[in-house]
């Protein structure tokens, strides 16, 4: 929600600067948004493959509504899972803990690997890739924001340079002078609101996120493997809060 609020507070103090000063029509020019919003998309589209860049929206989503998990809520967690798990001594206490893991499938897939009896160090090895694997995909995404948040600003530049070009060519014609400035000025406009109120911030929190569900996903990882060995769930807490950072240890076992 901190990303929806913060991005429609910004573009309502956009949209509130430009209301007091009167008339938002002259802020509406077709070309400009043409040159910026189309040509951010293409431009950015030579960097990244067709079917990569069609994914990453959905990523991006997907990453800012179930991504945001706070480690120590998940610390304990696994913890609870490990003591009901140490509890009961067996595969089948493993097996019935999936159907409440289901919202968070990396967990799931790691207590699915417990409960068929697999290696420990296969294991960690799986899930090591898997958080890798997931972790690459979602900086891809950062990259493609990243980079759509430089393109936007120089496609301003380059309907800026138009509009002057234009306006040079007409000072002849007092009539064009100020359509060609108001394109020049406008592809800044939206080139710089593009980039600084959409991709940049998209960037920083997809990136955020991505480090926090890394930081989550190994937390899992540790806890299953901890499960499979059967070992204490206090040693477990002690493992999983040298990965925590201070601000969120958690103090399971009195």
């Amino acid at each position: 929600m901190s990303t929806v609020i913060g991005m429609i507070l910004a573009f309502a103090l956009v949209i509130g600067a430009i209301l007091l000063g009167g008339s938002p029509l002259p802020f509406i020019n077709v070309e400009s948004i043409l040159i910026v919003v189309l040509g951010t998309i293409a431009v950015t589209a030579i960097s990244f493959p067709l079917n990569e860049m069609l994914t990453i929206p959905y990523h991006v989503f997907t990453l800012l509504r179930h991504g945001q998990r706070d480690p120590a809520a998940e610390a304990v967690k696994v913890l609870r899972l490990a003591v009901e798990a140490r509890k009961d001594n067996d595969v089948l206490a493993v097996e019935r803990m999936l159907p409440r893991v289901k919202d968070t499938p990396f967990l799931a897939k790691a207590l699915q690997l417990v409960a068929d009896a697999t290696p420990v160090e296969e294991i960690e090895q799986i899930m090591r890739r898997e958080a890798g694997t997931t972790s690459a995909r979602h900086m891809r995404a950062v990259d493609f924001l990243r980079r759509a948040g430089d393109v936007a600003p120089a496609m301003g530049l380059i309907g800026t340079l138009i509009g002057l070009v234009r306006m040079l060519g007409n000072l002849d014609n007092p009539a064009e002078i100020g359509p060609s400035m108001a394109v020049a000025l406008l592809t800044t406009l939206y080139g710089a609101v593009l980039a600084h109120l959409v991709f940049i911030p998209l960037a920083a929190k997809t990136e955020h996120c991505t480090t926090e569900e890394a930081l989550v996903n190994n937390l899992y990882a540790i806890g299953a493997t901890s499960m499979r060995r059967q070992e204490n769930p206090r040693r477990l807490e002690m493992l999983l809060n040298t990965i925590l950072p201070p601000a969120k240890r958690v103090v399971f076992f009195k």
